[in-house]
């Protein structure tokens, strides 16, 4: 929208205002603001995007104020909503025990372009797509945009069904912004889910595109949609894909849940009680796209994979996209990516492994499985925060660990800091939360404290064979810190349990921070650490 444009809708709201309200404001001064709020008996004020209140002068609103602008405006719906014919402003009422208004809301309506061009690509796609997030967020914005882009750009048929006429506007005519979409004007909130089913049957839609589904009745209706092969656009009540799996109202739109009670083989192998969650049926959704605030996205770029990783307690990382970057814009239009048609879910190549690993004994006694997974899972990068990189770098590499450090919280699957910082208010850790990464805490900032985490946010206690070789380790680390304690009180030296030459330059570079002295000794198998103290504290440490 031109500012010309805006100016012009700006105008048509500052004019059902009374003289009271109308002498402090201008088009410069509501450039930012959201909302007007007048209540009887109050100042009236203005909210701005970034959170400010501002009071306009020392007058309370009156009865007669309120009674101003309610005669310049149409009736109000039963959900307390009416707007301005031609703009997307909105006033919204709240009213007594008697049913009379004692104050509105006026909310400024914006048609704000590029907000949906870092997520282009999935909207060309031809996948169905829900967008979660809170109020004020941006939603409603972005539907009217994906609106206009698959009706102007991709020449689809699109029908909005424009509940409160939330997307296109008050009147008769859609508002220019939602292109050359239809809209299919929803008389009460409780009648969205027949307009919705009418809009399938009498219009012939490719596409349809929902505000706010909120009930059980609008979540079955968008699954009658999604199974006539309808391309659905919808958000719904949510801040996030977790808090919608819980939601027994909603949950159908992500595939439902259902409790199942697993064989004793399969629990074992999963690692998990018998009764367990899982996803009841395909999601009415194809993507999930939380709207983490006005300019961060974080997509799920399958629901019913994301949706079966959350249930089973594995970590999963949504692409986070960012408003002013542009991504993949060049895919064939309607046209997944070819891989997809043919390249398994991740659980499924997961299953496929885990198969093969218990059938084929080469691979139960090697790293092989947990490569596999980790390669599959891509559950690679991780930010420290406060915790020493040079020996999370050495585990890394010495256990053979197919993960790295990152210095950018954007790109990181997991965040390991320092149980200091756990409740200290760090922005960084906010950050974290906010994109819902998985954040490890440690204790001190040893080799076994950090290879414990390490074990626990890679996931690795689910292998069998890494899971006995970190078990020993620990017990390894353990029996050489018993030992040092043992020299600093006064002992000559003292022999260590044989450990593998990994677990063996663990225990020397324990035994290097206590500044003694360590030596390998003994052959083959019994090849072991011997720490030296007293008079043999003069000897050199040999490999």
């Amino acid at each position: 929208m031109s500012n010309l444009e805006f100016q012009n809708d700006i105008d048509k709201l500052i004019n059902i205002l009374p003289d009271s309200v109308k002498k402090y404001l201008s088009y410069e001064k509501l450039e930012d603001v959201i909302e007007i709020v007048l209540d009887i008996g109050r100042t009236p004020e203005i909210r701005h995007s970034g959170g400010k209140i501002e009071y306009l002068g020392n007058d309370t609103v009156t009865d007669e104020d309120i009674s101003f602008i309610t005669s310049h405006i149409q009736e109000f719906t039963s959900d307390n909503r009416s707007g301005i014919p031609g703009t997307l402003h909105r006033i919204s009422a709240i009213r007594n025990r008697q049913g009379k208004i004692i104050g509105l809301t006026c909310r400024i309506g914006r048609v704000v372009t590029g907000t949906i061009a870092c997520i282009k690509d999935f909207c060309m796609m031809g996948k169905s797509i829900l967008f979660l997030g809170r109020p004020g967020v941006g939603k409603t914005t972005k539907l009217r945009e994906i609106s206009r882009l698959v009706a102007d750009e991709l020449g689809k048929r699109v029908v909005v069904v424009d509940t409160s006429n939330e997307i296109a506007g008050d009147g008769d005519t859609p508002h220019p912004a939602i292109g050359h979409a239809r809209r299919m004007q929803v008389r009460q909130p409780e009648f969205q889910k027949d307009i919705m089913i009418e809009a399938v049957e009498n219009h012939t839609p490719e596409v349809i595109v929902v505000d706010e589904i909120g009930t059980e009745a609008e979540a079955q209706a968008a699954r009658t949609i999604a199974e006539r092969g309808v391309m659905l656009i919808a958000t719904a009540h949510g801040n996030s894909l977790e808090n919608l799996i819980k939601n027994p109202t909603l949950s159908d739109l992500v595939g439902g849940v259902q409790s199942v009670t697993l064989g004793d083989d399969e629990a074992k192998r999963r690692a998990s009680q018998k009764t367990v969650l899982e996803r009841e049926k395909q999601p009415t959704f194809d993507i999930v796209i939380e709207i983490l605030d006005r300019n961060t996205l974080a997509v799920y770029k399958n629901t019913a994979e994301a949706v079966d990783y959350i249930l089973r307690g594995w970590p999963i990382r949504p692409e986070i996209r960012k408003v002013d970057k542009t991504y993949d814009e060049n895919m064939p239009k309607d046209q997944p990516k070819s891989e997809e048609h043919t390249k398994p879910t991740i659980t499924e190549e997961i299953h496929r492994l885990e198969e093969k690993i218990n059938t084929d004994d080469s691979l139960k006694f090697s790293f092989s499985r947990q490569k596999y997974v980790d390669e599959v899972k891509n559950f690679k990068k991780i930010y420290l925060y406060a915790v020493s990189r040079s020996i999370v770098e050495k585990v890394i590499e010495r256990l053979d660990l197919n993960a790295e450090i990152t210095r950018n919280i954007d790109e990181a699957d997991i965040v390991i800091a320092h149980k200091n910082f756990a409740k200290g208010g760090a922005k960084i850790l906010s950050t974290a939360n906010d994109y819902r990464l998985r954040i490890f805490y440690i204790k001190t900032n040893s080799m076994a404290q950090i290879q414990k985490v390490l074990k626990e946010a890679l996931d690795i206690t689910e292998v069998e064979t890494l899971q006995g070789y970190y078990d020993e380790a620990e017990r390894a680390l353990d029996e050489a810190k018993a030992a040092i304690n043992k020299i600093l009180a006064g002992a000559d030296h003292i022999e260590l349990q044989p450990q593998n030459q990994q677990i063996r330059k663990l225990q020397h570079e324990l035994v290097e921070q206590h500044n003694l002295i360590s030596k390998s000794v003994g052959e083959g198998a019994q090849r072991h650490l011997k720490i030296v103290g007293g008079k043999d504290f003069n000897q050199k440490k040999t490999g």
